[in-house]
């Protein structure tokens, strides 16, 4: 019995627990996790991830259409210019000695335009593109992955507090059933029965202070998890969430064949499908970095434009005032990076990239085998011990009504009574912890396999 309370305190620890409030709100399990989901800022931080790789999908496309468009603009005081000769404004660069003319003092503004267009890349800007695409892919399917961990975890919440509920009805009913056997313990004392065993009553006192103890434990444990089952639901005031469902049975999908999980994990899981996406990606940036050992070609353009009021601009093509002029050029130029052996090592970094995101792949399916054996073997034995332990319950309960009754008619032992009491009020605890186990093995086996873990719950 030392066993089965410790064990009851233990795992009870870190459950929640029934309470009544005025404002009760009844939840099912779809709704939970889906509230959870909303609540979580795990998975608004995740999300974020998400948002960045599709931000990068806008970059890589922003260097396909003029990655390079500058204005540059300058404003300024010049003053203007006199000249002693009888030169038009268009030739005063004739005037050898022409002269600032401090007293007249004007705006200046110039303004630059620069503007590059790639034409040919080798293939590069349109290998960064795809490159970036599929690291987006990667990064939402590590979000899923993140996403199916909290389901996982809001899964056993719920299962938690049902069981919650569940042990705590059972230690009601072994309230009342230990304050029954004390007062049978009582009568027996008090008629003074020969053969009465003063020790028995010890051991029994002690069992029930003991009892007493683990069950306020339970109780304190399971009010502070249920203000955390609020927060999980963001509850506010008086306001408290409960299961819809009353009771903790298991989950009615059957256990299939071993291989039917594993299929379904290499073909489903969120972890290789990032992997797949993550080698699409290495591949692309493979390739784009291979572009850069050819000449690029790219489209220029550009124009520059000065003003100045008081400074005239020259006709001379081959004179140009910097204060007053304007000008423009367009033409196809070739872009070579002449340094071979820093691209050469760009290269091999991105091959070795590229089979270390292969090989992660073969790695990651061999964890995956594993994890699916490991929770195959747990789902499997957590049903056989729900099966046993159901057929010994029920063994136990014949034993109690039989010691019940032979002690009722005087021939039986308080002894025998208390230590079938006992061991019934263990089974059926252990039922519940044992129907609990399967279903989270169950619902962790499914998710091993990259089955929504809901199915569980389906009867077909």
């Amino acid at each position: 019995m030392k066993k089965l309370f410790f064990g009851l305190s233990i795992f009870l620890f870190s459950l929640p627990c029934f309470m009544v409030a005025q404002d009760t709100v009844k939840v099912s399990l779809i709704n939970f996790i889906e509230e959870g989901l909303e609540n979580s800022g795990q998975i608004d931080y995740a999300r974020q991830a998400v948002n960045l790789a599709e931000n990068r999908i806008n970059q890589a496309n922003s260097m396909r259409y003029l990655p390079t468009f500058e204005l540059t603009t300058q404003h300024g005081l010049v003053p203007g210019v006199e000249s002693e000769t009888d030169l038009p404004d268009e030739a005063l660069y004739l005037d050898p000695y022409l002269d600032n003319d401090w007293e007249n003092w004007g705006i200046f503004t110039r303004a630059n335009v620069t503007a590059i267009q790639p034409i040919f890349t080798w293939g590069a800007l349109k290998n960064a593109v795809k490159a970036a695409k599929a690291a987006a892919v990667a990064a939402q399917e590590q979000f899923e992955m993140q996403k199916a961990d909290i389901e996982l975890r809001l899964f056993d919440l719920y299962q938690s507090y049902l069981l919650t509920e569940e042990i705590l009805r059972l230690l009601d009913e072994a309230q009342n059933k230990i304050e029954r056997v004390e007062e049978q313990i009582e009568e027996s004392r008090e008629s003074g029965e020969a053969n009465f065993d003063y020790s028995e009553l010890f051991k029994f006192r002690v069992f029930k202070s003991e009892f007493e103890i683990r069950a306020a434990t339970v109780r304190k444990n399971a009010a502070m998890i249920q203000r955390i089952w609020n927060y999980v639901m963001q509850g506010e005031g008086n306001t408290v969430f409960v299961p819809e469902d009353q009771f903790l049975d298991p989950v009615p999908q059957e256990i299939r064949e071993l291989g039917y999980y594993r299929s379904n994990a290499i073909t489903q899981r969120s972890e290789i499908a990032a992997i797949e996406a993550g080698i699409d990606a290495a591949e692309y940036g493979l390739e784009a970095t291979k572009s850069k050992n050819y000449p690029a070609v790219f489209l220029g353009i550009t124009g520059s434009f000065a003003y100045t009021p008081n400074r005239p601009r020259q006709g001379n093509p081959f004179i140009i005032n910097r204060t007053n002029y304007a000008s423009a050029a367009v033409g196809i130029g070739i872009r070579q990076n002449l340094d071979f052996f820093d691209m050469s090592v760009d290269v091999a970094k991105s091959k070795v990239q590229y089979r270390q995101a292969k090989y992660l792949k073969r790695a990651a399916i061999d964890g995956i085998i594993l994890e699916i054996n490991e929770a195959y073997k747990n789902a499997s034995l957590a049903k056989i011990t729900v099966e046993k332990t159901d057929d010994a319950l029920v063994t136990t309960k014949k034993w109690l009504r039989q010691e019940q009754l032979d002690y009722d008619f005087g021939i039986g032992e308080i002894k025998d009574l208390i230590d079938a009491m006992k061991k019934e009020l263990e089974l059926r605890v252990q039922l519940k912890q044992a129907v609990f186990e399967f279903n989270k093995n169950m619902a962790e086996l499914y998710r091993k396999a990259g089955l929504p873990i809901l199915e569980i719950t389906n009867n077909d």
